[in-house]
């Protein structure tokens, strides 16, 4: 199969209305934060610095002492913060000693160099001290050869399939000597963890089998400390998926986020909690119209804290499990933590302080820190960017019952006695929410707005912000509800702002790329649209993806029990009815979205003639890794706007 990659520098046809590169500039030199953790006893702060080249990064204890395994002059990728119980130690990953080999360091919090503890072939994930001091757990999945997580490249498939699994195994590291010892079994993937308060043992999800396809089938395990023994404590029912395990401090319960997810790492539902001796799950946040997305227990508290995706923005909650008494501390129109990738807050031992992330699409990311919801500006290392993109508001409006949200980003320089031309620009998952973010490379339809576009961000049924009924309102319906909830909010911009009604586009990536396949075939009120890592069709697809399991809870049944519900949300079913101009881009590895999915679209639209343009991307996953892939496939979605809707 010829891979077609054409460079944007070169075959562009269309020039931009308003030259791009300033905006890619202030999000180039905009310096990313990809975590941040205060000491259990409040005293050091540490945080991880993003740097502009992929897989770099940098540790910091504020005020900006850097913390590192290496000479200080090395780049390296460097993160993955953990403090030590009494907040003497910081240990972290790195990967100075050998390139994308990373290893486990240990560094006093007052200074001096780092000691590397392991000496491991593999990938290294999440350092967790034990209350004690004396051993640090951390995932490994040994002999790994590439990077983990679907939305990397998938290896190019050859030989016999599926005849060698590698599996993340919860491993314990004296802190002393750094020997490693391999706790869990061999044919266990362990995706989260957290250590018992007595330090006897850990509360574990986990499933067997090959790990990025078997998420959303996890269990909860409580592993005894000496011996690795897993029993579990809870399995959930095929419409739940479970996240983020923290013990109560009393050590005899476990609370998670229970919910409908469709993807591993983006987290929403309500806090659950089990006894550590198993039994039937309750509840703790029934009927709440927002969706809990990380939990933290502070271990002197007899509280919890939960992050939160609420109403388009996101929100702090404290949580009584005695009495299930809940009280929301803080809510906002920003995002806190890196988008898709909610870390949670940390906290001090006696839950008093804490540290995020915060950022909008106005407000560029720092780090914060104090009381939840009082929170006082650690870091200034943005000071000088500016928004190059027009301004946010939020919109409301009514469907089916339903009210939805969603935000409409105005164009750069908007001037309210003209009429511009709008992107819809449908968010992935379907369980996710578009919040107010400041913008990373890549494919990011924000930048539509510096080039005088409004934008319509929309979070219909389906998404997280509003609870569970409304997260899974599109069970088994595809592109049907959803579907009229998105243009039933085009209806409501067009209300709400100057938008010319004749010049409206409509784009996504992954479930967003699905959302643009099929809504070009139900509709002709779109002028373009530009797939990106879309799904053609699901009959098809179910036989073709890496991570089939997602699929169940959402359609109900296997594609060969019920092949009809399939086709109905399937485009390729009605593809005689496409008009609009479709561009269409994918990664050739992508294991989440498959690009044979994209060439069938492309092929049936060159069939019909439709004008279509098809763009594969080598070595690249569902998340593309090569800045100048990324910028490309920025560049050929402006491009193809501005020549089929000016």
């Amino acid at each position: 199969m010829r891979l077609v990659f054409l460079f944007a520098a070169t075959l562009l046809k269309a020039q931009t209305v308003v030259p791009v590169d300033p905006a890619l500039a202030e999000i180039s030199n905009t310096h990313g934060f990809l975590q941040t953790a205060i000491s259990p006893d409040g005293a050091h702060l540490a945080y991880v610095e993003a740097m502009a080249a992929p897989n770099q990064s940098t540790i910091y204890i504020a005020p900006r002492v850097r913390v590192t395994a290496g000479d200080g002059k090395v780049v390296c990728d460097e993160y993955a913060l953990a403090w030590s119980a009494d907040g003497k130690q910081l240990a972290f990953l790195s990967d100075c000693a050998k390139k994308e080999q990373l290893e486990l360091y240990v560094a006093p919090a007052e200074g001096g160099a780092a000691r590397q503890l392991t000496h491991l072939k593999g990938l290294l994930a999440e350092p967790k001290w034990s209350p004690d001091g004396k051993r640090i757990a951390i995932l490994f999945t040994e002999n790994l050869p590439h990077a983990a997580g679907p939305l990397d490249p998938v290896p190019p498939d050859s030989g016999v399939l599926e005849s060698e699994v590698f599996e993340q195994r919860l491993t314990l590291v004296d802190a002393s000597t750094g020997t490693a010892r391999q706790l869990t079994p061999k044919d266990m993937y362990v995706y989260e963890y957290d250590w018992s308060p007595d330090g006897h043992g850990f509360a574990a999800t986990a499933a067997p089998g090959d790990g990025d396809a078997n998420w959303w089938t996890a269990q909860l395990y409580t592993v005894t400390g000496e011996s690795g023994e897993m029993k579990s404590i809870y399995k959930p029912p095929v419409e739940l998926q479970i996240a983020t395990p923290r013990w109560a401090p009393d050590g005899k319960s476990v609370v998670f986020i229970g919910g409908l997810m469709s993807d591993e790492g983006s987290t929403g539902g309500d806090v659950f909690q089990v006894s550590a001796l198993g039994g039937t799950a309750k509840n703790l946040t029934p009927g709440m119209a927002a969706s809990a997305s990380n939990i933290t227990w502070p271990k002197n508290s007899r509280t919890l804290f939960f992050t939160e995706h609420h109403d388009g923005g996101s929100a702090v909650s404290q949580l009584d499990p005695a009495t299930g008494q809940t009280e929301r501390l803080w809510q906002g129109d920003e995002s806190i933590n890196p988008p898709f990738d909610d870390s949670g807050i940390s906290m001090t031992a006696d839950g008093k302080s804490s540290t995020v992330i915060r950022h909008s699409w106005q407000q560029p990311p720092e780090i914060w820190s104090g009381r939840i919801g009082d929170w006082k500006q650690v870091t200034h290392e943005n000071r000088l960017r500016k928004p190059l993109w027009g301004e946010a508001k939020s919109l409301h409006w009514s469907n089916d019952g339903f009210h939805i949200q969603g935000w409409l980003i105005y164009p750069a320089g908007f001037d309210a006695n003209k009429k511009y031309p709008m992107v819809v620009a449908v968010h992935g998952g379907p369980a996710s929410s578009v919040k107010p973010n400041w913008p990373r490379p890549g494919y990011n339809p924000t930048l539509l707005s510096q080039q005088g576009y409004f934008v319509l961000m929309p979070n219909p049924r389906g998404s997280y912000g509003q609870g569970e009924k409304f997260a899974a309102a599109n069970v088994r319906d595809f592109g049907g509800g959803d579907l009229r909830d998105i243009l039933a909010g085009v209806d409501e911009a067009i209300r709400s702002a100057p938008v010319d009604p004749q010049r409206i586009g409509i784009t996504g990536w992954s479930y967003g790329g699905f959302m643009t396949m099929f809504a070009v075939t139900q509709t002709n009120r779109f002028k373009a649209a530009v797939a990106g890592a879309g799904i053609s069709n699901w009959q098809s697809y179910y036989g073709q993806n890496a991570i089939d399991t997602w699929m169940i809870p959402y359609f109900g049944a296997w594609v060969y029990d019920d092949p009809a519900v399939y086709a109905k949300m399937s485009a390729i079913d009605f593809i005689k009815q496409v008009k609009t101009p479709t561009l269409i881009v994918v990664g050739d590895r992508d294991g989440e979205c498959p690009a044979p999915q994209s060439y069938e679209f492309w092929r049936a639209l060159k069939t019909l003639g439709v004008k279509t343009q098809m763009v594969v991307y080598p070595n690249e996953g569902h998340s593309f890794h090569k800045p100048e892939h990324q910028k490309d496939v920025l560049l050929r979605m402006i491009a193809w706007f501005n020549e089929n809707l000016r």
